[in-house]
């Protein structure tokens, strides 16, 4: 193996939203660095089954459906 090409794999300090931390192994910064988390799976409605709205920015949806509702895809 080519010495010097691979990362500096090292113990970094991983802090989630609500304050607490973990140790982990990364490339990320130096030995001891901290990563503070702005967003996590304990937080976000991605992983935390939040519920979402679907937004109909300027009535897009409804002038899609007026315009191509009609329109038939299948065999007949």
């Amino acid at each position: 193996m080519k010495s010097g090409t691979h990362p500096d794999y090292h113990f970094i300090t991983v802090q989630m939203t609500d304050g607490t931390t973990y140790q982990t192994r990364s490339t990320w910064g130096k030995e001891g660095d901290t990563l503070q988390l702005e967003i996590d799976p304990k937080a976000h409605p991605a992983w935390t089954g939040g519920r979402g709205q679907m937004l109909d920015a300027g009535g897009q949806v409804a002038r899609f459906n007026k315009r191509f509702g009609g329109l038939s895809l299948g065999k007949k």
